[in-house]
């Protein structure tokens, strides 16, 4: 007992302890996004893909609202501005709600949407940049190659899982709107205004010089990273300032703006960590933790999962707040650090999954849909695709 309640008090100074030397990084890399942003960066992200998002979505007409937050919605995500790619994708949610014609059972495009949202790309994972330069990294973009091979790969799955459990008989719960039957909506319902204008797309061929230019980087990256990865961040701030100042954004004063954002981040989060890592604390200083991961560590550790990450895998799509907790609590811990294998895999799950169940929860929850249908199983099936793609490139990189 005397152990336990060591420990409890030193995690909870220790999660502070982190927090606060979370925030300059935080406000440093938030303070550049804002940059980017005020620049038309998510436009142009936006403009990118929407011609892809026309062809995965012929069930939704290409000047409906609903196309354009789901564009915007995937567009932030990529760029790693979670605050902002929540409201657009509860946008969405509503406006696919409108072409449902079984309501409270969710349609094959919320379903897929979801299933993209819980999977989408990341492009800059920053929040998990910042906290592994915190943490003392000697690389903390290190995990910008492996998240992007990760969140790639569960992506193309999520979307494969989705179309093909659609079609499972189980699964056909409600019919597929086409567009003819869109046309049956009253203008005003089609002339409901977005958070933001939605930019037209580019030509196909612009996006598809784009798609091939963002796969070809994940060899590139995967085969030169460690050479790489030291220029990353040195080469996203001048980007970032150089894109600002192309842009004739004020610099100085947006980046104020969004490093305001990031202090109240990383304070915001203080209470989650001293939860978590109390909590981890515990579990460790009982012993109740080594026997779990010594249990299952035996097998998963054969396939590139060690012991030590297993409480990641297992909490990520469970609750996003407990798992950045677990995460700092790995990545904190003399015995394993950042720069290892398994500090890398951490990182890289919490960079390229999802809350599943949150997301679900909130986006069903918006519309009040309650039969999900495929949705969770397609959601999952990306998860486990995410998982098993990062242990495969960080142990390709960085040695399992």
């Amino acid at each position: 007992m005397e152990m336990l309640s060591r420990s409890m008090v030193d995690s909870a100074t220790g999660s502070i302890e982190l927090a606060l030397g979370l925030v300059g990084v935080m406000t440093l890399f938030l303070g550049l996004m804002k940059v980017a942003e005020s620049g038309g960066l998510l436009t142009i992200v936006a403009r990118l893909i929407r011609p892809l998002m026309v062809r995965l979505f012929p069930s939704v007409p290409p000047d409906h609202p609903a196309m354009g937050s789901m564009i915007l919605n995937m567009s932030a995500n990529a760029l790693g501005l979670g605050n902002a790619a929540t409201p657009f994708g509860i946008r969405a949610m509503q406006e696919l709600d409108r072409l449902n014609p079984v309501k409270g059972t969710a349609t094959d495009a919320m379903v897929l949407f979801l299933a993209i949202n819980t999977s989408n790309v990341t492009l800059l994972p920053t929040g998990v940049i910042a906290i592994r330069a915190a943490a003392g990294s000697h690389d903390p973009a290190g995990i910008l190659p492996t998240t992007l091979f990760a969140t790639l790969f569960s992506t193309i799955i999520a979307i494969f899982a989705a179309k093909f459990y659609g079609k499972l008989p189980f699964f056909k719960g409600t019919r597929q709107v086409n567009k003819e039957d869109s046309k049956d909506m009253g203008e005003d319902e089609m002339a409901d205004s977005l958070p933001q204008e939605t930019p037209e797309g580019y030509p196909l061929w612009v996006s598809g010089v784009a798609m091939t230019i963002l796969i070809s980087l994940i060899p590139v990256t995967i085969l030169f990273g460690r050479a790489i990865s030291p220029w990353i961040i040195p080469g996203l701030m001048l980007g970032f300032l150089a894109f600002g100042v192309f842009r004739r954004v004020p610099i100085y004063e947006v980046f104020v703006e969004g490093a305001k954002e990031g202090f109240q981040v990383a304070i915001r989060i203080i209470p989650y960590l001293v939860a978590i890592l109390v909590a981890v604390g515990m579990l460790r200083a009982s012993g109740a933790m080594d026997q779990m991961v010594n249990f299952l560590g035996a097998w998963t550790d054969k396939v590139g999962m060690p012991a030590d990450a297993l409480p990641m895998a297992i909490l990520r799509p469970l609750s996003g707040s407990g798992a950045y907790g677990v995460m700092a609590s790995i990545i904190n811990d003399p015995g394993i650090g950042p720069d290892s294998y398994t500090g890398y895999l951490v990182s890289t799950l919490q960079g390229s999954t999802e809350t599943t169940f949150y997301v679900l929860a909130v986006y069903f929850g918006a519309v009040q849909v309650k039969r999900i249908r495929h949705a969770l199983a397609a959601a999952l099936t990306a998860d486990v695709a995410g998982i098993m793609a990062a242990m495969a490139v960080c142990s390709f990189l960085y040695g399992g």
